[in-house]
C-alpha cells in the first residue's frame, strides 16, 4: 500500500495529482469509516506538512493550518472572538481525538454534527484549497454544500482556514449531548457578539449545528438583535421565524421537535455567555 508523508505543501499536492490518492491527517474520521474493510490503497499523510502545522497572523487576520490539531487550537493564545472555537476544540471527541484530529479533517468530513463548523461560521472563516495548479479561497459557508459534501476536489487539500480579525467581539459555544465527551451532538450553537460601550449589540452572528444537513447561520435573528441590550434575557428575542432555516431530523438521539426546542434554548444560552451574562 503506497503511503506518503510529505514535509511540504508542494510535495503533498504533487502526490495528490496522482490517480486514486487520498488524504490522511489525524485519521480520526478515516479509520472509523473503514472498520472491517481495507484502508484506501494510496494515502497522502499531511500531518507533517510544515505549511499546514501553524497558527499565524496573516493580512486578513489569522491563518490556521489545516493540520493543526484541536488540542493546539484549545491551548493557543487567541483573541476573545475565538473563544467559541476554543470551547468547541475542548469538546471534540475525547482527549485522544483532540490530540490527533485536525481542523481540516473536521471540515472536510462535513458532518452536520462537526463541532468546528458553527464557531468558524460565526467567525466568517474562509478555507484555502490548494492543488498543484495553485490555491483558491472560498467562504466556509459555501465550501460545505450538504450532508458530507464539500467543494473540495480530489486533487486539492484544505491547506488552511483563514479567519478575519474581529476586534472587540467575543463568542461562546454550547453543545447538547448525552454526555460530555465521545458524543455526537444533539444540537450545538456558536454565537458572536460585538457591543458598544453602553452594552448595545452592534453585531451578532449565530450558527446552529446538528439541526440541518449542514450548520446554518441565523441571519434573520442576527439582524433582529442589532440595537438590543446585551444585558437582557435573550430567550424572549428569539421567535419561531428566526429558526425557519433549520430542518432538524428525528433519530436515535432526539426527535426533530426536541432538537428545534433545544436549539432555541441553546441559542439564548450562547448569546448570554457571549454577552458576559
Amino acid at each position: 500500500m503506497p503511503y506518503l508523508q510529505p514535509k511540504h505543501l508542494t510535495e503533498a499536492v504533487d502526490a495528490l495529482a496522482g490517480p486514486g490518492m487520498q488524504i490522511l491527517a489525524g485519521g480520526t474520521d478515516l479509520y472509523p469509516a473503514h472498520v472491517g474493510r481495507p484502508l484506501p490503497g494510496r494515502l497522502v499523510d499531511v500531518s507533517a506538512v510544515a505549511e499546514m502545522r501553524a497558527i499565524a497572523a496573516c493580512e486578513d487576520g489569522l491563518r490556521i493550518g489545516g493540520a493543526v490539531t484541536w488540542t493546539e487550537i484549545a491551548s493557543a493564545g487567541l483573541p476573545p472572538a475565538f473563544k467559541a472555537l476554543q470551547q468547541a476544540a475542548r469538546q471534540v471527541g475525547s482527549r485522544q481525538v483532540q490530540n490527533r484530529g485536525t481542523v481540516a479533517g473536521n471540515l472536510c468530513n462535513a458532518s452536520p454534527a462537526a463541532d468546528g463548523v458553527p464557531p468558524l461560521l460565526v467567525l466568517d472563516a474562509s478555507v484555502e484549497l490548494t492543488s498543484a495548479a495553485g490555491a483558491r479561497q472560498m467562504a466556509l459557508a459555501d465550501f460545505i454544500v450538504g450532508y458530507r459534501k464539500t467543494q473540495l476536489r480530489p486533487d486539492e487539500v484544505l491547506s488552511a482556514v483563514i479567519v478575519p480579525a474581529s476586534p472587540g467581539a467575543i463568542s461562546a459555544f454550547v453543545k447538547l449531548g448525552a454526555r460530555k465527551y465521545l458524543v455526537i451532538s444533539i444540537v450545538m450553537v456558536a454565537a458572536l457578539l460585538r457591543c458598544d460601550k453602553d452594552g448595545t449589540i452592534t453585531q451578532a452572528r449565530i450558527a446552529v449545528g446538528s439541526a440541518s444537513e449542514k450548520a446554518r447561520r441565523l441571519e434573520l435573528l442576527e439582524r433582529h438583535l442589532i440595537g438590543r441590550s446585551a444585558r437582557g434575557a435573550m430567550a424572549e428575542a428569539i421567535q419561531p421565524e428566526h429558526l425557519a432555516v433549520l430542518s432538524p431530523i428525528g433519530d436515535i438521539r432526539a426527535t426533530a421537535a426536541f432538537r428545534l426546542d433545544a436549539a432555541r434554548h441553546l441559542i439564548a444560552d450562547a448569546l448570554e455567555r457571549a454577552a458576559g451574562a
